[in-house]
């Protein structure tokens, strides 16, 4: 089982990172006012990165929050999403929804693109003595 923690090596951290993802998503899930790109990532476990700018979510106690709430709802999903980077990247009305309108959109997102996740290298080899 994954751990349920949330360190740097679950994260997208530089540039260079993110930018893979928006270059060539292999997956897109769009919600509402949110996008999720993500591509596979050749690991045991997935990343994340936030794109919430003040342009979708004015205020930065609202950017802040939602981040909180995505990173949460990530770190509980995380088991289904091994071998993924993700970006989610936020629209206009995401801060007018209420924390368990964000809980519940999220829930729904990870599990649509969970159903098109990549083979770890793991299931991969454990797949091929079979």
């Amino acid at each position: 089982m994954v751990s349920r923690d949330f360190g740097r090596e679950k994260r997208l951290l530089i540039p260079r990172q993110f930018k893979a993802v928006f270059d060539s998503p292999t997956a897109k899930v769009p919600g509402k006012h949110v996008l999720l790109l993500a591509r596979p990532n050749d690991l045991e476990h997935p990343r994340l990165g936030l794109v919430i700018g003040k342009k979708s979510v004015k205020l930065s106690v609202g950017r802040n929050r939602l981040k909180r709430l995505i990173r949460d709802s990530f770190r509980l999903n995380q088991d289904s999403l091994a071998g993924w980077d993700i970006v989610v990247v936020a629209r206009k009305g995401l801060g007018e929804l209420d924390n368990a309108e964000v809980t519940q959109q999220f829930g729904k997102l990870w599990k649509r693109l969970a159903r098109s996740r990549p083979q770890t290298a793991a299931e991969a080899a454990g797949n091929s003595h079979a």
